[in-house]
């Protein structure tokens, strides 16, 4: 196995983040500083910084599929097409075949999952589910209570109004809403109806699902507990 690709089957990071560690000089393999191209073989030790890592035989390495939480910078697009530039697939370089559930646009950042499992995303997205997700936004000109009542109570963007929502003042120039439906740019839409424009748009919870500390870029495998928050009546992980 290419050792890029035994790094990310550990669950350390993405192949193109190995690549980069070895670049680095930061792996060893059998205690010798590893070079790209170098292949993994049964029996072999490796090390990242000097810690070993390995290839564990847990319950979350033999699920069925793919399930991953992404922070997703600015400037990634949220798409399967390989052909567009900066798509959503190339970025985290999985060796499985994954795709995103839901999406971010390409200005916005922060928490979006993605699978390998297509029988999950429509239990995820649908609507009538009405399965929370929180976004922190910073926007052009002072968050007014006028402001946070009217997105509240909802907008009308795409010739319908937007489901009532929870919304409370971060700062003066930012706020916090929590949605339970994802229009296309609904937020963006929202603000711009009520005469605000969105600076900054991060997602940083899906249900149950919390982005804390995951760095932009970097991407983890969904714990058991997770998946059991986000799909209670699905146990064929």
């Amino acid at each position: 196995m290419r050792l890029n690709k035994f790094i990310s089957e550990s669950g350390l990071c993405s192949r193109r983040e190995a690549d980069a560690l070895i670049a680095r000089q930061r792996v060893t393999l059998d205690g010798e500083i590893a070079t790209t191209g170098s292949k993994w073989l049964e029996g072999s030790v490796v090390c990242v910084d000097g810690s070993e890592i390995r290839l564990k035989a847990t319950p979350d390495n033999r699920r069925k599929h793919v399930y991953i939480a992404l922070n997703k910078p600015v400037g990634i697009t949220c798409t399967t097409d390989t052909a567009v530039k900066g798509n959503i697939v190339d970025f985290v370089d999985h060796q499985e075949r994954i795709f995103p559930v839901g999406r971010l646009d390409k200005d916005s950042e922060g928490l979006i999952l993605l699978t390998s499992n297509g029988d999950i995303v429509n239990q995820i997205l649908r609507s009538e589910n009405n399965h929370e997700k929180e976004y922190l936004v910073g926007v052009n000109k002072a968050v007014t209570d006028e402001f946070l009542r009217g997105m509240a109570r909802g907008v009308r963007i795409h010739r319908e109004i937007t489901k009532p929502c929870k919304v409370s003042r971060l700062a003066k120039f930012g706020f916090r809403i929590i949605l339970t439906q994802g229009l296309n740019r609904q937020i963006r839409l929202m603000s711009e109806a009520l005469g605000y424009k969105v600076t900054q748009l991060r997602r940083v919870r899906i249900i149950n699902v919390k982005l804390g500390q995951l760095k932009p870029g970097a991407w983890r495998n969904l714990t058991s507990a997770e998946l059991a928050g986000l799909l209670p009546n699905f146990k064929d992980w």
